[in-house]
């Protein structure tokens, strides 16, 4: 390693040289703050970073391309009650309880064409997995046209109204009591399970079963432990233990008999009380001070609703053989003063932003809110399913630090995104997604696409340590496709910091790629000088509150997959399936030596600018045209004589040329086509 005291004498020999004085060097010298040791450990255990942590609400088509949008949600608290025959949704207490028609170009071909099915046909033209939010509240709106849950001429004078619409008003008399006794029937019509075996059995014809490339994940309402106060206008009061279990028990069902193949998740609580609380217990001790005893746990023998509800999911499964519930689904937002704003907010705001990202991890952070506890949300996640329904994965498909016109929120989004990785979160969905042009766009492309050309942090984590990560934090993966070893550095002061950076486990020596976002230029990730990395690291400069990405090229720390034996191997690539903008594809692998293949890793080059975004049966990596598959674990091993395996994908391709690869290769041998 190029340690600071070698480089300080190289730059003091050519800065005397040219007639630098001793006094200036001095202040040059201050310029650079020392900062703490990083560390990177390519001996340790690796795991799999799962591509779906990188996903968003809503976002534009062109963000998504840019992006290679993994996954991409419907959700929020106005999907609760959409329909989907009319293409319209109750807005909730986010907007007055008011039924607004979505926009629609020919409502007369309804349900065809609504704007469920023009999210579904985006995220298909740029790649992208789809999740949709199906209503379990049994309310859906009745009519494609305005209404309101809370006339003011129907229920008298209220607190506030539309000031476009004065008659719907926000269900609060003028001293603050809520409006009651109010019909539900005013914006809303009664809907069971069968809505949702209707809805899908439209969007599979229209899209394809998940398997085919439609819908592949259903999210069970949103925020449930909400609605009497969300959708108190058809639902005042809170939902218990017992009516959770029931509704996701004939929800999930009818999602798993419609289609097979798609994902669900739940129960979408809103935060961290949704782990403790049902929403009745919440409604209740709201009003009386009851969160030491609350009544509806204490009917379910003192256990927190989230242990209780996964057990309650498992005993489904043991009993019926279905698996109704595969991702448990918590939303995060920080409740530390400003840091959920639109704006950044004053210098102990964005300090507390950055340092509240803990919450998502660390078991000493003391979370800076009503909280006032511990709450190291994925950890507490996984381990409750660990503990209470093994083999369900974790979600969070609602988060937001905010700020996301500004460094600080681009810092705290990058530092979340190399946590999520780290920490073995299974899918994530930003609230909502920012603009094209923002920095928290930026920060997600310095994980996603930090050279414009599809440029990406690895898909296999490996254990990186900063010895103060508050003021720098460091996140390291390999890439699969060119075995790079790609690292994250964030530096979250408002000073540069030098850091020796040492790697363990890599041999040889050669430069590294730098590429790097700051506050100096918000505009543009740069390509900063390359870095001189040897056996045992190098030393990095990180400018003030800037993000760093650094693609240093293989050393020959990890030891290659086995080789085919004969070099006798036969790949037949065929495409199932395409459309405007995307296609799907399978691949079988034979191998037809006389000794079993281990570890296998299939390589090839696309020529017309296909790009992967989602694989099964495997995993990718793509670099450019280079593209990478590996094997899933359970299928490492290819029989020989014959043995086959096979995966498949989906990709976008940019317009009308989609050549097959000219030529793959196994474990770096060439196989024949056909």
């Amino acid at each position: 390693m190029r340690r600071r005291s070698a480089l300080w004498s190289a730059a003091l020999a050519g800065l005397l040289a040219g007639g630098l004085g001793i006094g200036q060097l001095t202040g040059l010298a201050r310029a650079t703050a020392t900062g703490p040791a990083l560390a990177v450990d390519m001996t340790a255990e690796r795991y799999p970073i799962s591509p779906l942590v990188y996903g968003m609400n809503f976002a534009d088509e062109e963000l998504a391309r840019d992006l290679r949008l993994p996954v991409h949600r419907w959700g929020g608290n106005h999907t609760t009650r959409y329909n989907f025959r009319n293409d319209t949704t109750n807005r909730a207490g986010d907007w007055y309880f008011e039924n607004i028609p979505n926009d629609n170009p020919d409502p007369s071909t309804l349900p065809a064409g609504s704007e469920t099915d023009r999210f579904v046909e985006q995220d298909k033209a740029t790649g992208t997995q789809t999740i949709l939010t199906v209503p379990m509240v049994g309310w859906v709106a009745k009519e494609r046209a305005k209404a309101c849950g809370f006339s003011v001429a129907k229920y008298g004078p209220q607190q506030s109204t539309d000031p476009w619409t004065p008659d719907c008003g926000n269900g609060k008399k003028p001293d603050g009591t809520a409006v009651t006794g109010n019909d539900p029937h005013d914006t809303s019509v009664e809907v069971g399970p069968r809505y949702v075996t209707d809805w899908i059995t439209h969007l599979k014809s229209r899209h394809g079963t998940a398997a085919d490339g439609g819908v592949r994940f259903y999210n069970l309402d949103n925020e449930p432990d909400l609605w009497h106060s969300t959708h108190r206008d058809v639902r005042p009061t809170g939902l218990g233990y017992d009516e959770l279990r029931e509704r996701t028990y004939a929800y999930a069902a009818a999602i798993k008999a419609a289609d097979p193949g798609a994902k669900t998740l739940g129960p979408v609580g809103w935060g961290l009380n949704s782990i403790f609380y049902s929403g009745l217990d919440q409604q209740t001790c709201a009003e009386t001070g009851c969160w030491s005893n609350p009544p509806d746990r204490a009917a379910h023998g003192g256990v927190d609703l989230g242990p209780w509800y996964l057990d309650r999911m498992r005993a489904y499964e043991q009993q019926h053989g279905t698996r109704i519930l595969d991702y448990f689904d918590i939303h995060i937002y920080p409740q530390q003063a400003g840091v959920h704003d639109d704006e950044a907010g004053d210098a102990a705001t964005q300090e507390r932003r950055l340092r509240s990202t803990r919450q998502l991890w660390d078991p000493a952070y003391v979370d800076e809110s009503w909280i006032n506890q511990p709450v190291r949300m994925i950890p507490r996640m996984r381990e409750l399913v660990a503990r209470h329904y093994p083999g369900t994965k974790v979600a969070m498909t609602e988060y937001s630090w905010g700020a996301y016109g500004h460094i600080n929120g681009a810092l705290a989004q990058a530092d979340i995104l190399g946590i999520f990785g780290r920490e073995k979160l299974d899918l994530a969905t930003l609230w909502t997604a920012p603009k094209t042009d923002e920095p928290v766009a930026h920060a997600f492309r310095m994980y996603r696409d930090y050279d414009g050309k599809g440029g990406a942090f690895g898909e296999s984590a490996v254990r990186a340590t900063s010895a103060d990560q508050g003021k720098l934090a460091v996140y390291a993966a390999e890439r699969a496709a060119d075995k790079a070893l790609t690292l994250v550095v964030v530096n979250k002061t408002g000073e540069e910091l030098t850091s020796d950076v040492v790697v363990t486990g890599r041999t040889g020596a050669s430069s590294a790629r730098v590429y790097r976002y700051s506050a100096a230029n918000l505009a543009a990730i740069e390509r900063a000088a390359d870095v001189p990395v040897d056996s045992s690291g190098f030393t990095g400069t990180f400018p003030a509150n800037s993000i760093s990405t650094i693609v240093i090229p293989p050393g020959g720390s990890d030891p290659d997959p086995t080789p085919t034996p004969d070099a006798s191997c036969k790949v037949t690539y065929k495409v199932v399936n395409q459309w405007q903008g995307g296609f799907q594809a399978s691949v079988t692998i034979t191998n037809q030596a006389g000794s079993p293949v281990q570890r296998w890793k299939l390589g090839w080059s696309f020529a017309n600018g296909q790009q992967l975004t989602q694989s099964w049966n495997g995993a990718f990596a793509q670099s450019g045209p280079d593209v990478a598959v590996t094997d899933a674990g359970w299928n490492a091993t290819i029989p020989a004589k014959g043995g086959k395996v096979e995966f498949g994908f989906l990709a976008t391709r940019s317009g009308t040329a989609n050549d097959p690869p000219g030529a793959f290769r196994l474990n770096d041998s060439p196989c024949v086509s056909g």
